[in-house]
């Protein structure tokens, strides 16, 4: 988070950040009592309280302890973790809270995508559209893994210069050593989570947020879940894009976020597939083999799965 005149865009994204830790902790705070209204698990709804008052406690500003420090500085303070971490670090970035805006109804991260050099707002749109991210955190992911390629006009140099960018953004160097070496929860897991918002959903048994995007009326029609499987938290909900508007797929996309304590937020969409083997179940967007070997292993689940 070094000062460096040499890239304005850099300045761009600070000015919208909070200066104080009292700006920080209210951030939070709003979305602990977001997520206990919509039915989080009162150990998380916990574990953002406690972070937000860590950061009261602090006897020092937090971005100036982030700026000497990084992400790093901010995992290892009591009770915050990697999955808030993350979440805090962009926020001293870019003035952006994901999170919160996901709670709210409100993600909008075309704006911040757009406020890197080379992404217009054409390109910005057809990212969110196609790959669901809302971080720059899984941008610089997307950039790594290759499913950035994926979008039309990002081609291999394209995607490098991204990287490149990226990596001064977030402080990294451009390799981003480590991003090979993630983990997540097995496409079991993410199934099982994917069953459950759905059939609750289709029971209205979830509280529903209206989204600003492609809700003129302001409808509260977007049903949202907060979930746990072992040590790994969940929020599920149908994708909002205008790619999945103009399919159809508002009732099928589903956006799954996790984290835990030791790995930063990430999500995968699970959609049902409409071809090959695997035509008409769920499957995990970037990890269908997967997902073909676990049907293969259980014709009960594979029924299932056509089913809900």
């Amino acid at each position: 988070m070094r000062h460096d005149p040499e890239r304005p865009e850099l300045e761009r994204l600070r000015a919208r950040a909070p200066r104080s830790n009292q700006a920080v902790s209210e951030r939070l705070r709003e979305a602990a009592d977001l997520l206990a209204l919509q039915g989080a698990a009162a150990r998380r709804v916990e574990h953002v309280r406690a972070a937000a008052r860590t950061i009261d406690g602090l006897t020092e500003p937090l971005l100036e302890r982030a700026e000497r420090g990084g992400r790093a500085a901010i995992e290892a303070l009591p009770g915050v973790g990697a999955g808030l971490a993350a979440a805090i670090d962009e926020l001293l970035r870019t003035g952006r809270f994901a999170q919160l805006e996901r709670l709210q109804g409100a993600a909008a991260p075309e704006r911040l995508f757009c406020a890197i050099p080379g992404v217009g707002p054409t390109l910005a749109r057809r990212i969110y559209d196609r790959l669901h991210i809302d971080t720059l955190e899984g941008l610089e992911l997307a950039a790594h893994d290759g499913t950035l390629e994926a979008v039309a006009g990002m081609g291999p140099r394209r995607v490098r210069a991204l990287q490149i960018t990226l990596a001064s953004l977030l402080s990294r160097l451009p390799t981003a050593p480590g991003l090979a070496q993630l983990v997540e929860p097995s496409v079991a897991t993410l199934l099982d989570v994917d069953a459950e918002y759905r059939r609750r959903a289709e029971r209205s048994d979830l509280p529903r947020i209206a989204p600003t995007r492609f809700n003129p009326d302001a409808r509260a029609w977007l049903p949202i879940l907060h979930t746990e499987r072992g040590t790994w938290q969940f929020t599920a909900l149908y994708s909002n894009t205008a790619r999945a508007h103009q399919l159809g797929k508002t009732h099928d996309w589903v956006l799954v976020y996790f984290h835990d304590d030791l790995h930063a937020e990430r999500l995968r969409t699970i959609v049902t597939e409409s071809r090959g083997q695997l035509s008409g179940m769920r499957v995990v967007r970037g990890r269908e083999e997967e997902c073909e070997r676990l049907h293969a292993q259980s014709p009960l689940l594979r029924a299932s799965r056509r089913l809900q």
